[in-house]
């Protein structure tokens, strides 16, 4: 997903796995800690033609007191491939990225800094009116080939998961680890495979699993947790090992369901597509009726 601003691929649009392009420049990255940080005299060369990145960050750091006080909240330094080999550089991800483009005073950096402002005005309506994340969200995926359908049910899978997940917060299960633990529980039940498997399967890395499921692989998906849901509630489960329980049971029905559903359609629920690739099948095939 790209920042929508300036020209050129930018900060978080997927290219080379070690190098993006902004305005021409070349900015190298790394995978840290589950993210993206990117190389901080690339980002300077990029915003500001210096000749002396390093020393045009120091005069940063000098200037503004709290962005040097916060240097090291959000600034690693990691090993990224030069052409002259891997050397260590100062890299930060794109929260770090965004407060240091607001120390900068070059009008480059301006169009990002005007995009945050834009940014941070949108997410305080959202606060103040929740629906406009869900249309924002809508055209999100509009924008990358979606079907009206398929984000439909994307939403509507959504709003299941964060039911199920204020469930398990209200029951005592301990944040995003127990989290990711009993939905693989769901998920296994489910679709027989785990979330790790069903990824692979895939071809996927770090993408978004959900975002690459076919529409029976969502639907399923929702069984699961909604289910889940409801049985943690009747069961009235607590803690950790019943919501485990609960989610076992919850994935079982979704489980069983899909087996049924696969015997009658002739064919495996879970798959090696996604919805996009199968679009994009379809309409090759359309295109191929027309042109005979």
């Amino acid at each position: 997903m790209g920042l929508g601003v300036g020209s050129g691929k930018l900060l978080g649009e997927k290219m080379d796995e070690k190098i993006i392009v902004f305005g021409n420049k070349e900015i190298r990255r790394a995978w840290h800690e589950g993210d993206w940080w990117f190389a901080l005299e690339d980002v300077i060369v990029a915003l500001t033609d210096s000749k002396d990145p390093k020393q045009y960050i120091q005069k940063l750091k000098q200037r503004d007191d709290l962005l040097s006080e916060g240097w090291v909240q959000f600034v690693r330094t990691l090993s990224i491939e030069t052409t002259g080999g891997k050397q260590l550089v100062n890299c930060a991800n794109k929260k770090g990225i965004f407060r240091i483009i607001q120390s900068i005073p070059s009008k480059k950096a301006e169009p990002f800094k005007l995009w945050l402002a834009q940014v941070g005005s949108e997410r305080i309506d959202e606060i103040e009116n929740p629906e406009l994340a869900q249309e924002r969200m809508k055209v999100l995926y509009e924008k990358k080939g979606y079907s009206k359908g398929w984000i439909d049910k994307r939403l509507r899978g959504i709003a299941i998961r964060q039911d199920l997940t204020d469930e398990w917060k209200d029951r005592g299960v301990g944040g995003n680890v127990e989290y990711a633990i009993l939905t693989d529980e769901i998920a296994k039940a489910t679709f027989g495979v785990s979330i790790g498997e069903h990824r692979e399967l895939k071809g996927l890395e770090r993408e978004n699993l959900r975002d690459h499921m076919t529409d029976l692989e969502l639907i399923f998906s929702m069984l699961g947790e909604k289910v889940t849901t409801e049985i943690t509630t009747n069961k009235d489960s607590e803690g950790f090992e019943e919501c485990k329980d609960s989610a076992i049971r919850g994935g079982n029905v979704a489980g069983k369901a899909r087996v049924d559903a696969e015997r009658e359609i002739g064919r495996p629920v879970v798959s090696e597509d996604n919805f996009l690739s199968v679009s994009e099948r379809k309409k090759k095939k359309k295109l191929i009726k027309v042109a005979s």
